[in-house]
């Protein structure tokens, strides 16, 4: 399915959920191609949250169109039904586990490519404890269970301190600086797999992914949302990275073919450093509400370099212009939301 064309500033598509899906998973040429360069099955632990179900269908349908025969195999809890029916719909192999319970890992098949999307952010306050052991211990079991492995591990440009709005953003050579404990724990996460890395001599690749924009979800979903629901835009953290879902989701899978040891480090996000002022001036032309902003803006924000990215995978398939346009049209439709905030605007590390 490709981008439904603009027309003009009206809407130009009546969107679907099977549509939506549709855009996010259909194979590029060059994901095909790197596809039937990946051998073995790829496991797919937390493949339940935001950006799993999705990541999980276009892997298969870029495996189909590649002529290949491996299994895509997604492991979760999988509480939401939405998730549950996409893959069932699509004979994707699900396994429902609690990746924390004793003897889970164990029971899981053997697969020659994981990627690893289990981890907790919100809810970190007052749960600590239990956001340690999600992204640093559970980390830790996985990469010596799956020490033969290729592993593409997510992580957060959480990791990185806030930098200067007119830096161009931290690049991977940038020092880890994490704020709260969530950023440390993310941090911790990709710790474990490096020393995995390097004693077992896994490769592994740190997807450092800073945004990603489902239109059910997202930077611009909340920027939109706000605008209708009549509240000020916060500009305290005046700009951002976002990347569309779909970009996000044949990087992470391509990037199998790039994991090494020890360790590769990349940031993951779109090209632009993003104005919240500007995007937010857009959605209200493209929603016919104007924008009001509260808050005084800063010179930092977390922001992310994707120059290499952009060197080893190349640019998106679709432009900020064209994310904003779609995003509108989804809120002015009634299009579903998933309720899960990004918070964006946190800038002391608590989520």
């Amino acid at each position: 399915m490709r981008c439904p064309p603009a027309d003009n500033g009206k809407e130009s598509f009546m969107w679907t959920e099977e549509q939506l899906d549709g855009l996010l998973t259909e194979p590029s040429r060059r994901l095909v191609e790197d596809m039937a360069g990946i051998e073995g099955d790829i496991l797919i632990l937390g493949a339940g949250g935001k950006m799993g179900p999705t990541l999980a269908l276009l892997a298969k349908r870029a495996i189909a169109l590649s002529s290949g025969d491996k299994q895509v195999i997604a492991v979760s809890r999988f509480t939401d039904p939405f998730a549950v029916k996409l893959m069932r719909e699509n004979r994707i192999e699900t396994i429902s586990a609690d990746l924390l319970e004793d003897g889970a890992l164990e029971s899981l098949p053997d697969a020659a490519n994981i990627i690893f999307m289990a981890g907790r952010k919100f809810g970190t306050g007052g749960q600590e404890a239990l956001t340690w052991a999600m992204n640093t211990w559970l980390p830790s079991l996985v990469a010596k269970r799956y020490r033969k492995s290729r592993i593409v591990v997510f992580s957060s440009g959480n990791v990185y301190p806030m930098v200067p709005v007119h830096s161009a953003g931290a690049t991977e050579e940038t020092a880890p600086g994490p704020v709260g404990e969530y950023g440390m724990s993310c941090l911790g996460r990709e710790r474990m797999f490096e020393y995995g890395s390097r004693i077992h001599g896994t490769p592994v690749f740190l997807y450092r992914l800073n945004y990603a924009v489902d239109l059910r979800y997202g930077v611009l979903h909340d920027i939109a949302t706000n605008i209708m629901a009549g509240n000020p835009i916060q500009v305290s953290t005046p700009c951002f990275n976002c990347i569309w879902q779909g970009d996000a989701n044949e990087m992470a899978l391509r990037a199998l073919l790039l994991a090494r040891s020890p360790a590769m480090k990349m940031n993951i996000t779109g090209p632009e450093t993003v104005s919240i002022r500007q995007a937010a001036m857009t959605l209200g032309d493209l929603l016919g509400i104007e924008p009001t902003f509260a808050g005084e803006e800063s010179g930092s924000a977390y922001l992310s370099n994707a120059a290499k990215a952009m060197e080893a995978f190349g640019y998106p398939s679709l432009s900020l212009h064209t994310m904003l346009r779609l995003q509108a049209e989804w809120i002015l439709q009634g299009g579903r939301a998933l309720g899960k905030p990004t918070h964006f605007e946190e800038r002391k590390g608590t989520f």
